[in-house]
């Protein structure tokens, strides 16, 4: 297991910006990681202030609890660090009985700890065994059972779908002939199959060829996209009026999902365009702050490569 947690929090002016906190408020950290965001979130909030971290992995709760604990007593706001996934939101919070929540933020994606632990799976570019699994201990679906039991079919869509991989079916083909040799057990074993599915004027663009395929797995091991719907359909419930939700995502598909659900809370309204007055009665429950998502400069992208695809975007609880 990687010695130190190292993380560089993404869009951190921008996140502390539009989150708006202020002294006593409480702050949802969703992916708590390395508490990069939550160590500089606490400063604004103070020692009468509540931090909630909320993190699947166990070294990052023993890195951000040592990093928190750092900080002068008057700064320190309550400390609530809680193990689950922000799937189950409320869960996590009964636990802290906080009455609600006046920030929430969530860093999606894979953080730097996973990725460059080779045992974890999660990395092309590194050889281990293929889990990928964010939660090891409560999860049983492992990257490595996907690759060896799911049809061609199955493969196909899931890595065309979360990935938008022009040679999803292609790849699928050559896994299934290549397991029938052996199973694929190994993350160097999968990447081999993959460059050798793409045809070799298609690998010499777009980074790695493995990138898409391995993202796919990821979000198929671990629900992402379900968990994602859930945890901010919750966040939401949670809010309190005025209190943000500040998103920052990593592809297209988040994105997608975080744009449309803070418009179906937005324009709740489901009259017909024509009829002059609401009938319906259903008001909006948030104000979208940022219209189009906030990115990193490129001088954080020089800086954190990892920040490249970053999209942050923010909605405020009427």
């Amino acid at each position: 297991m990687t010695s130190e947690y190292r993380h560089t929090p993404v869009l951190l002016a921008e996140c502390l910006e539009y989150s708006n906190l202020k002294p006593q408020h409480t702050f949802v950290d969703a992916t708590l990681g390395g508490a990069g965001h939550s160590s500089e979130a606490a400063k604004l909030i103070g020692s009468g202030g509540t931090l909630i971290g909320i993190d699947q992995d166990e070294v990052a709760l023993a890195a951000a609890r040592q990093k928190l604990g750092t900080l002068p007593d008057d700064v320190r706001p309550r400390l609530e660090l809680v193990r689950g996934n922000f799937g189950a939101m409320d869960e996590a919070l009964l636990s802290t009985e906080v009455p609600g929540v006046d920030a929430f933020l969530f860093d999606l994606g894979v953080s730097s700890v996973q990725i460059d632990t080779p045992s974890r799976g999660f990395s092309f570019k590194e050889n281990g065994p293929l889990d990928m699994r964010m939660d090891p201990g409560k999860q049983t679906l492992t990257a490595a059972e996907i690759i060896n039991t799911y049809n061609a079919a199955d493969l196909t869509r899931i890595i065309r779908t979360y990935s938008d991989e022009k040679w999803a079916s292609r790849i699928a083909e050559f896994v299934v002939r290549e397991r029938q040799n052996a199973p694929i057990e190994t993350s160097a074993q999968l990447v081999d199959v993959i460059k050798a599915a793409i045809p070799a004027s298609a690998r010499r663009a777009g980074g790695h060829p493995a990138k898409r395929t391995f993202q796919a797995l990821r979000i198929e091991v671990n629900g992402e996209l379900d968990v994602l719907r859930s945890g901010l359909d919750a966040a939401i419930r949670w809010l309190n009026p005025g209190g943000r939700l500040v998103v920052i995502s990593y592809h297209s598909l988040e994105d997608r999902i975080v744009k449309d659900t803070f418009a179906s809370f937005a324009n709740r309204c489901t009259c017909p365009p024509d009829l002059p007055v609401c009938a319906c009665g259903k008001q909006p429950i948030l104000d979208i702050v940022t219209r189009k998502p906030i990115v990193p400069t490129a001088e954080e992208i020089e800086r954190n490569p990892r920040a490249r695809s970053a999209k942050l975007r923010v909605a405020q609880k009427r």
